[in-house]
């Protein structure tokens, strides 16, 4: 579990109305804080890591306390905490000057007040959209996204801005205010293929879970004209479901099933290694997984709907969502493709987390400042 203690460091960010000498406070407040991996838990360590050093801001992060808190979903950390007293009372004692919610479901609109009492700006973070937490579920769809759009618009009443990748006015109610940006570990680059060997299968590494789209991806390789082999890096709540779809599909000979990988540089080496990386779901709201895989001069498939596939050139090939006929023909053209470093190295350039939390946290400032 991360510490929560205060940073005291130099600096204050331009504009604010802060004591001298102190920068600008941010407290992000995470219910979906996976210890083994995930994009927020990503991003979360990464601002951590950069606050503590460049001094930039004092960073907190609040998270489901292990002692009081049940285990939620072991094979990825997350936890459901017993109440959010402790939370609330931690978030007047830090007095912040922004808070981030990373999601809708920790009394939010207590959350908010308890911020707002304190003087401190929130911004609600828009990390999944309604059509994705509804693809997890079992059952009719349509009904989800009707209820988890009453509780996103309820959530969401209170917040003083919205930072999202996606537009989230048809979930929220609420125009997107400042952009989320996400960015890359310094593991994920050209260099990472050094002297790795390119082999022929395609990769997956995520969460196992419905939402994720393995199981159409599974369907590609049985629909595949080419027989490659598939290694599925990650874990999660759909495993034995997965191996079960394998099974039935006749393909279970070229399926391989890994657990998460921890090691930066290792999932590196393994994006570098594969004749393409897919990232299969349909409502994917950013696909870092794309991101990463690209920077290290991978090819790459995803949904046309990702955001990320905007961000990758030529490195992508893009397919229809829910269409695992059209997955296996960008899979087909993925693997085709020869790695280019020269465009690796680009995207790894831009998308550093220096450069992204140096622009969010001068968003924030804006915010606290008006």
């Amino acid at each position: 579990m991360p510490p929560e203690g205060a940073l005291q460091l130099p600096l204050s960010a331009p504009g604010s109305q802060r004591p001298e000498g102190r920068p600008l406070r941010v407290v992000d407040v995470a219910l979906f804080y996976g210890q083994r991996g995930g994009g927020i838990s990503t991003y979360l360590q990464a601002k951590g890591e950069y606050a503590r050093r460049t001094g930039a801001l004092e960073h907190h992060l609040l998270v489901p306390d292990q002692h009081r808190s049940l285990v939620l979903a072991a094979s990825n950390g997350y936890r459901l905490p017993l109440g959010s007293a402790g939370m609330l009372a931690r978030l007047r004692e830090l007095e912040p000057d922004v808070v981030l919610l990373h999601d809708p479901y920790w009394s939010p609109r207590m959350t908010t007040r308890t911020a707002h009492a304190a003087g401190a700006a929130v911004v609600a973070v828009h990390h999944s959209s309604v059509a994705l937490n509804a693809a997890a579920l079992p059952g009719p769809q349509e009904v989800y996204k009707a209820a988890l759009r009453r509780w996103y618009r309820r959530a969401y009443l209170d917040v003083d801005a919205v930072m999202s990748v996606v537009d989230p006015t048809a979930d929220a109610r609420r125009d997107r205010t400042l952009a989320l940006r996400l960015g890359l570990d310094p593991a994920f680059n050209p260099r990472a293929g050094l002297g790795v060997a390119r082999g022929d299968h395609v990769l997956y590494a995520g969460r196992l879970s419905r939402e994720k789209g393995v199981r159409e991806l599974l369907d590609a390789a049985a629909l595949a004209e080419e027989p490659w082999p598939l290694l599925l890096i990650g874990t999660g709540p759909a495993e034995d479901m997965l191996r079960d779809r394998a099974a039935a599909l006749g393909i279970s000979e070229r399926v391989r099933f890994r657990h998460f990988e921890p090691c930066r540089a290792s999932l590196a080496r393994e994006f570098a290694a594969a004749r393409c990386v897919a990232l299969p779901g349909a409502h994917e709201t950013f696909g870092v997984v794309a991101l990463e895989a690209a920077a290290c001069g991978a090819s790459v498939v995803t949904a046309s709907t990702t955001p990320s596939a905007k961000l990758l050139g030529g490195s992508v090939e893009t397919f229809a969502p829910d269409d695992p006929r059209a997955l296996a023909g960008a899979i087909r053209r993925a693997r085709t493709k020869t790695p280019a470093a020269a465009a690796a190295k680009a995207i790894a350039d831009a998308h550093s987390w220096d450069a992204v939390l140096s622009a969010e946290l001068a968003d924030l400032s804006k915010l606290v400042s008006r």
